[in-house]
C-alpha cells in the first residue's frame, strides 16, 4: 500500500533534501578546491579568485616538484611503518584493557573507569612526558613515536560501551559449556563486536598517520622522519628555495601555493582511499551500546 504524502510532507521533505545537498556540497568542496589547485598552472591560480569548479590550467609542476624528493618516499615507509604497527598495537590493547573495566565481576572496575576519563581532561603535561621518554632511552627510536600514542581514551570508552551492548546470556552460556574467561572473550565477546573494532582501527589508523608532533619532538633522524613531518616542512617553507635538505626550487615564486595544494593532496589521498572499505562499520559500530533493550 502506498503512503499518502500531505504537503507539509512533501515540503518537510525538499526542505530536507535541499539542506543536505548544500550541506554535502560545503563538505565536499574545500577538498575539490585543494585538488584542482594541485593541477593549476601556478601563475593563473594566484590570479584567480572566487570559488574553483575547475583548474586554473593544467600543470603538474607541484607534483613533480613534491614527487622528486627523495625524503618524500623516506617519509612514506616510516608511516605507513607507523601505522601498521601502531594500530596493530593500539587495537589489540584497547580491545583487552576495555574488556575488564566492562565486566561486571572485576573489583574496582568503577574506580578504574573513572580513573581512565580523569585522562581525558588532566594530563601530565609536555616536558615530564618528554622526560620520560628520555630515561626510558626511547628518544631517536621509533617507538617513541608509537609508544606514547597506544591507547586512546575515547577509544577505549567506545569498545567498553561495545562490550556492554553484548547480551551477558552468551558469556554465561560459554561459561556453562565449560569456556574460561579467554575463550568466552576469543569466541563469544570479540565476534559480536568485530564492528566496532573496525571502526577502532580507522580512528587509529588515521590518527597515525596524521601524527608528526611525537616525531618532531623524539626524533632527531630524519630517516625515520614520519611522511607528515616531511609534508609540513614543505608547506611552512619557502618552495622558491632550497629548504634544508629539499631541492625544491620553483620556477617563479607562484609555484609555492601549488606545491602547498600538492602536499596536502598527497597526505590525504592515501588514508580517504581506505574508507570506503570501512564505511559499512562506521556507523554501527560508533552506535553500538547507544540504545539499551
Amino acid at each position: 500500500m502506498k503512503r499518502k504524502y500531505k504537503k507539509s510532507d512533501l515540503i518537510f521533505d525538499a526542505f530536507n533534501h535541499v539542506l543536505m545537498v548544500i550541506i554535502s556540497l560545503a563538505t565536499l568542496y574545500p577538498f575539490l578546491h585543494v585538488l584542482f589547485s594541485s593541477f593549476s598552472d601556478s601563475t593563473l591560480l594566484v590570479k584567480h579568485t572566487g570559488i574553483m569548479l575547475r583548474p586554473a590550467g593544467f600543470s603538474t609542476a607541484g607534483y613533480e616538484a613534491v614527487l622528486k624528493n627523495s625524503e618524500v618516499y623516506i617519509g612514506y615507509a616510516n608511516t605507513i611503518f607507523y601505522v601498521g604497527v601502531g594500530t596493530l598495537l593500539s587495537t589489540i590493547l584497547t580491545v583487552i584493557v576495555a574488556y575488564p573495566l566492562a565486566h561486571p565481576r572485576v573489583k574496582y572496575a568503577r574506580f578504574l573507569n573513572m580513573m581512565v576519563v580523569v585522562t581525558m581532561f588532566f594530563a601530565g603535561g609536555m616536558i615530564p612526558l618528554y622526560i620520560t621518554i628520555r630515561n626510558l632511552g626511547l628518544l631517536d627510536t621509533r617507538w617513541s613515536v608509537i609508544i606514547p600514542n597506544l591507547l586512546g581514551t575515547y577509544n577505549l570508552i567506545v569498545v567498553k560501551s561495545a562490550y556492554h551492548a553484548v547480551p551477558a546470556s552468551l558469556e554465561e552460556s560459554a561459561r556453562l559449556d565449560g569456556a574460561n574467561d579467554f575463550q568466552a572473550f576469543w569466541k563469544i565477546i570479540l565476534p559480536n563486536i568485530k564492528a566496532t573494532v573496525a571502526v577502532i582501527v580507522l580512528y587509529y589508523g588515521v590518527s597515525n598517520w596524521n601524527s608528526w608532533f611525537s616525531a618532531m619532538l623524539y626524533i632527531q633522524d630524519r630517516s625515520k622522519y614520519p611522511l607528515q613531518l616531511f609534508l609540513r616542512e614543505i608547506l611552512i617553507g619557502s618552495a622558491s628555495k632550497e629548504m634544508g635538505n629539499y631541492s625544491i626550487k620553483a620556477e617563479t615564486a607562484f609555484l609555492e601555493e601549488v606545491i602547498k595544494h600538492a602536499t596536502t593532496v598527497v597526505a590525504t589521498v592515501p588514508i580517504l582511499a581506505i574508507y570506503p572499505f570501512v564505511q559499512k562499520y562506521f556507523i554501527k559500530g560508533v552506535m553500538v551500546g547507544a540504545v539499551k533493550e
